[in-house]
């Protein structure tokens, strides 16, 4: 039985199969190194030429295995050590008057559709009742600036207790240690990059 010329070729090292050209010795040699010759059959206990080959040889790797595939995703933990004061404020800050702005909104739509209900006749009058005053009336521009006011002080105290939590955030952090959040990366798709 005679071995193919791939079983014969002598076995290489990963890094030459990757990168042919490096100048290590052994590697050098080992491309250089003729076939070795098969064993006469006047030796018995000399190993058949089918298992020397199996031992020394491995089949030669294809150019299509060596194509690296979409990697799995990545999971990676960060540490939440500090958040930037300045910031906090000017998040905070638009975010509560973004919020005022709808409440008010929504507050002066409903006094509309309440009003054209005649819900708000009632009121003043069950109130002018109460205090007995027949011309009690609701003054809508006053109360829409009343919740105005009101709203901008809300405003004010929760941009103050969230730039306040955010320096006990960084106190905290630095004693103890952050929040630990862990972070999914995966590679984008080819076409969407």
């Amino acid at each position: 039985m005679s071995a193919s010329p791939e079983d014969m070729e002598p076995r290489r090292s990963r890094s030459a199969q990757v990168n042919p050209t490096r100048n290590d010795p052994q590697t050098r040699a080992g491309r250089r190194a003729p076939a070795p010759a098969p064993p006469s059959g006047d030796d018995p206990g000399a190993p058949s030429p089918d298992a020397s080959a199996a031992r020394t040889a491995r089949p030669a790797r294809s150019r299509a295995a060596q194509v690296p595939g979409p990697r799995a995703p990545r999971r990676v933990r960060h540490t939440i050590k500090k958040v930037d004061l300045w910031s906090a404020l000017k998040i905070s800050l638009c975010f509560y008057v973004c919020e005022m702005a709808v409440l008010v909104t929504a507050l002066a739509f409903l006094w509309l559709v309440a009003d054209a209900f005649g819900v708000i006749g009632s009121v003043e009058k069950f109130v002018g009742d109460l205090l007995s005053s027949k011309d009690f009336k609701f003054l809508s521009a006053a109360m829409l600036r009343g919740t105005i006011l009101v709203g901008l002080v809300l405003v004010a105290i929760q941009v103050v207790a969230t730039v306040l939590a955010c320096a006990f955030y960084n106190l905290f952090a630095e004693l103890f240690g952050g929040i630990e959040v862990t972070v999914i990366q995966e590679d984008a798709p080819a076409g969407k990059r």
